[in-house]
């Protein structure tokens, strides 16, 4: 018969102390990553201060343009920071090695997950408190509870974007390419067709992506504008995302390159 000492020793983890246990690691590793805490929150407060001035801010309301800077720093972290950090894992055989532990492997994915909207709503909340000093807003409790649900929607929309991408590709050089390419076409959209320059269609077309969706939701947590058709849009529009998105990362997700 086995010894308490032994059968103490073969007792697997609890779930409860591997999620603490790799939210200390994944915490560690992004804490770590310079260049993923810049594209979150430098990024997003540089747009703010870049579309807050000049003519730009006479056609866009300080609500709108607190939203659309928010937006871009949760696609930079949801296209760039989350994906590539799941591919380099996997190209390395962190997720192989981890597969022959007792730690079960959705609590890998749910810590990143975790560590992901957490920075988010960081970087939310600093965005938000510097846009209300720089177009001069005082927000309301109501304000900032909104504007962070909002910001949990956004995270979870981008993230299921970044799962599909690396769920779709094999190595982190095809994350890379991919995720550039997708942040350009959502950059432009969003910043000229929430212009309107180039027509009412092509504005109203831009509403239902990712970023124009956001914006407009942001627009009316700020309390720059009432619930109209264009927030139903953005909801309707960021549900779906999560729900296609995420499917299809999960889906097709493999835990090894091969």
């Amino acid at each position: 018969m086995r010894s308490v000492t032994e059968t103490t020793l073969l007792k697997p983890p609890s779930v409860s102390m591997a999620l603490r246990t790799l939210l200390r690691a994944d915490t560690t590793v992004l804490l770590r990553n310079r260049q993923a805490l810049g594209l979150s929150i430098v990024l997003p407060v540089a747009i703010l201060f870049i579309t807050g001035s000049g003519r730009r801010n006479q056609i866009l309301d300080a609500g709108y343009l607190i939203g659309l800077s928010i937006t871009y720093g949760l696609m930079a972290a949801g296209l760039f920071g989350y994906p590539m950090a799941v591919a380099r894992d996997r190209e390395s055989g962190v997720f192989q090695r981890m597969r022959v532990t007792p730690v079960p492997m959705w609590t890998v994915s749910v810590s990143r997950i975790v560590v992901q909207l957490v920075l988010s709503l960081v970087m939310s909340l600093v965005v938000l408190g510097l846009g209300g000093v720089r177009h001069h807003l005082t927000f309301t409790v109501a304000n900032w509870l909104l504007v962070l649900l909002v910001s949990l929607l956004g995270a979870a929309v981008f993230l299921s974007i970044g799962q599909a991408v690396v769920g779709l590709t094999t190595t982190s050089g095809q994350v890379n390419a991919f995720s550039r390419v997708l942040f350009a076409v959502l950059l432009v959209v969003g910043l000229i067709g929430s212009t309107g320059l180039l027509g009412d269609t092509f504005r109203t077309v831009a509403g239902w992506t990712p970023v124009g969706a956001l914006s407009n939701l942001y627009e009316w947590a700020t309390g720059s504008a009432t619930w109209g058709s264009n927030q139903t849009i953005g909801l309707v529009a960021s549900l779906a995302y999560v729900v296609v998105f995420g499917y299809i990362g999960v889906r097709f997700f493999r835990w090894t390159v091969r």
